[in-house]
């Protein structure tokens, strides 16, 4: 049976079709998405946080963060004109929580986008060569994986200067390797198909099979790897700015913690300053969790049956 010459379909090029089967691939992700409540929930906390955070810069402006001048005095509990009451400064709370989403979400997205391109290198460059060279990136992962990340990350913090880029990279290099390990068990699964020998009989070379053939087989688990580190990476840099080796000079949510903590509002009893960054920091964690299991139970079916 030969094609039909007035098939669109027949008469489109190698791209063309490439486009046909992504949208094909994202119509069938979305529709299994969707029947996932709890990750259309998730999804809609993060579009949520997301437009607080993009349009911070509008809401409440840069000099919400500034000490001088505040409009309230200081320690001042909820009221009609700060709804979540001041810090030690008289500054807004409200607005600082808005302010401070920024830099949350964006380290915690770029960190985790620095701990799964590492974790993938070496997942799928362990998976591919043997010998030796697996041996030697397994070895360095099982030394980063079972020491404490969040004490490692400290370290890394401490001894560099206290800025944005260095919580960023203090918490990318010591939370890879559990993406790498589920990597390379991916890596192995599809180096062992009839395709990947016959590419290699047709004279492919490893960077060929790497990234034409393993790599796109293993970027759904990626995909699924990166929205749930996120919501790990939020929740190390509150941690490591409550304990005071974040950036000074910016505001964040682990910061307002660390400010709470530092003026005494949990002796003090006073609630305000505490509780809306916690909830904050929580509320996004469990959003990005919430959509990283259901978008990796969408992209492996067998994770729903198990379930």
């Amino acid at each position: 049976m030969t094609a039909d010459a007035t098939d669109p379909a027949s008469q489109a090029g190698p791209r063309a079709l490439a486009r046909q089967r992504r949208r094909r691939s994202a119509a069938r992700f979305w529709a299994g998405f969707r029947t996932r409540r709890a990750g259309l929930l998730g999804l809609a906390a993060l579009v949520l946080f997301a437009l607080v955070a993009l349009t911070a810069p509008l809401t409440v402006g840069p000099d919400v963060t500034s000490v001088t001048g505040a409009p309230g005095r200081p320690m001042e509990g909820p009221s009609g004109a700060f709804p979540l009451g001041t810090d030690r400064f008289g500054r807004d709370l409200l607005g600082l929580l808005v302010w401070g989403s920024r830099v949350s979400l964006l380290v915690g997205l770029l960190a985790a986008v620095l701990s799964v391109a590492i974790g993938t290198v070496v997942g799928i460059t362990a998976g591919h060569f043997r010998g030796a060279c697996a041996t030697v990136l397994m070895r360095i992962t099982d030394w980063f994986l079972v020491m404490p990340t969040l004490v490692l990350a400290i370290a890394l913090a401490t001894v560099l200067s206290r800025s944005l880029g260095t919580i960023v990279l203090a918490i990318g290099v010591t939370s890879w390797p559990t993406t790498a390990r589920l990597v390379r068990a991916q890596t192995l699964a599809v180096e062992s198909r009839p395709y990947i020998e016959r590419a290699h009989a047709l004279g492919g070379g490893h960077w060929h099979v790497m990234s034409r053939h393993v790599l796109p087989n293993v970027m759904p688990l990626v995909l699924a790897q990166t929205t749930l580190m996120i919501s790990s990476s939020v929740l190390a840099e509150a941690t490591l700015a409550f304990l005071g080796l974040g950036d000074p000079t910016v505001v964040s949510w682990g910061g307002l913690l660390q400010d709470a903590r530092d003026a005494g509002a949990v002796s003090s009893g006073d609630w305000w300053y505490l509780v809306p960054p916690g909830i904050a920091i929580a509320g996004v964690a469990l959003a990005f969790t919430l959509c990283g299991r259901a978008v990796e139970t969408v992209l492996d079916p067998r994770l729903g049956a198990a379930r």
